[in-house]
């Protein structure tokens, strides 16, 4: 009687060792050619649109090209290993000449992802700080948009904050910034609110009603007092009736999760409870199926981390979550 188990291939071995060869994300082939990949791993080592003294999300992308090779994985709720169903390379980073010109940046930051989207390559990108969204998603939704056929895309925001704050003119001096993307987007055309769910949001916030310009510009906005409310369950049902057929684009702030979990993160919101990993897993897998254009995963603050790099495998860990829902809708086993 002979055993179907697969043999693990001793030459693949030290692909998954984070600690081996040289680093990309994933352990991916780097290759800068968007049209050799169906999905592309993207760095955006951004700071400047945060504004504030936690300037070392730009050091994110590097911390978890360091370790996310040990996270090359198959997916066992899915079934599948997006490896093999789909084409995945690393691409490189976003580059930056203007650093500190976060306004220039995420123009930089278009211009980047535009070529992406018109080459039909769906990406999957670690910031840098919050701000990097408004720059990948006014690329990738609304008129001209190859992924969404000129649609604005719908967008799934975890965070625990809403980063809608259009009543500010700037962050700091930072105008498109990681206060304002989730405003800006609906007010260019790159998004619409009305399919769109924020969830996460708690705290101690500066003002009563700093929820208001979120639910002006018409989003849905789940606050973690809610969602212990309503469980984990009832969000999801929420998510996929509001998101419908709409084209996705999924923003993961990593100060959503709770900071024993994620404790090297910018703008950490430690006087209440964040979600647990499997909860964020869950709420990310409520949209399998949909047409998922692209995703990030921002804030990181690699130089607060743990000696073990736990942020960073947490990082990892929602990248891959991105990774396997875009490969289960478009790839082929």
């Amino acid at each position: 009687m002979t055993s179907d188990v697969k043999r693990f291939d001793p030459e693949r071995m030290m692909d998954h060792m984070y600690w081996w060869g040289v680093p990309t994300l994933f352990g991916c082939e780097h290759d800068p050619d968007p049209a050799n990949c169906d999905i592309a791993l993207v760095g955006v080592p951004h700071s400047t649109g945060n504004g504030t003294t936690e300037r070392d999300q730009h050091l994110g992308p590097r911390a978890v090209r360091h370790v996310s090779s040990a996270n090359r994985r198959v997916h066992m709720g899915f079934g599948m290993s997006p490896w093999e169903a789909c084409r995945i390379n690393d691409v490189g980073d976003v580059p930056f000449p203007e650093a500190n010109d976060n306004e220039a940046c995420i123009e930089r930051i278009s211009d980047f992802f535009t070529r992406l989207g018109n080459a039909g390559t769906r990406p999957v990108a670690i910031g840098g700080d919050h701000s990097v969204t408004g720059g990948i998603v006014q690329a990738l939704g609304g008129e001209g948009s190859a992924l969404t056929g000129g649609r604005k895309a719908a967008l799934l925001h975890l965070d625990a904050h809403t980063d809608a704050f259009d009543n500010l003119d700037h962050w700091l001096g930072a105008k498109k910034s990681a206060a304002h993307w989730a405003s800006y987007l609906v007010a260019q055309g790159n998004v619409d609110p009305l399919k769109s769910v924020q969830i996460g949001m708690r705290g101690n916030a500066r003002t009563l009603d700093w929820l208001q310009p979120s639910y002006d510009l018409g989003y849905e906005v789940i606050t973690m007092e809610r969602f212990r409310e309503i469980g984990v369950d009832a969000a999801a049902a929420i998510i996929q009736e509001r998101i419908g057929d709409a084209p996705l684009y999924i923003t993961f702030d990593l100060d959503c999760l709770d900071a024993t979990v994620a404790p090297a993160v910018s703008n950490l919101e430690a006087g209440c409870e964040g979600f647990g990993i499997d909860d964020a897993v869950k709420l990310l897998q409520a949209v399998r199926g949909k047409d998922i254009i692209g995703g990030d995963v921002v804030c990181l603050m690699p130089t607060k981390d743990q000696p073990n790099n736990i942020t960073s495998m947490v990082a990892a860990s929602v990248m891959f979550e991105m990774i396997s829902l875009i490969a289960d809708r478009i790839g082929t086993n």
